[in-house]
């Protein structure tokens, strides 16, 4: 499972409210080579499911991955932070050893 925090899903409604994206788009999560950590996460809406993709929902928000991502992101949640000192949105790995500075690469 990935889960999606409430801070997480009230910024996504806010991106969709706001038209930049249509409402039958999900958030598509994946991992790819790189960052100082050796993996690196990648967060995109998308529209398109592909017939091997792993598809969840929590907290009304539809997250889809692809079967190889999903074993480094196994029950990982999306979380939002904002204000001054926010990054945006971030990843809480259970399964990360070790993470980068900026958070946004991780080993396993």
């Amino acid at each position: 499972m990935i889960y999606v925090s409430d801070n997480a899903k009230q910024k996504i409604e806010e991106i969709k409210q706001s038209g930049k994206i249509a409402e039958d788009f999900f958030i598509r999560v994946s991992v790819t080579s790189g960052g100082c950590s050796g993996l690196s996460y990648k967060m995109d809406f998308d529209n398109e499911e592909k017939p091997t993709d792993q598809i969840f929902e929590d907290n009304g928000v539809k997250v889809v991955t692809d079967l190889k991502s999903f074993l480094y992101l196994f029950n990982t949640t999306l979380e939002f932070s904002g204000g001054l000192n926010g990054k945006g949105f971030t990843f809480n790995n259970p399964n990360a050893t070790r993470t980068c500075g900026c958070g946004e690469s991780f080993a396993v």
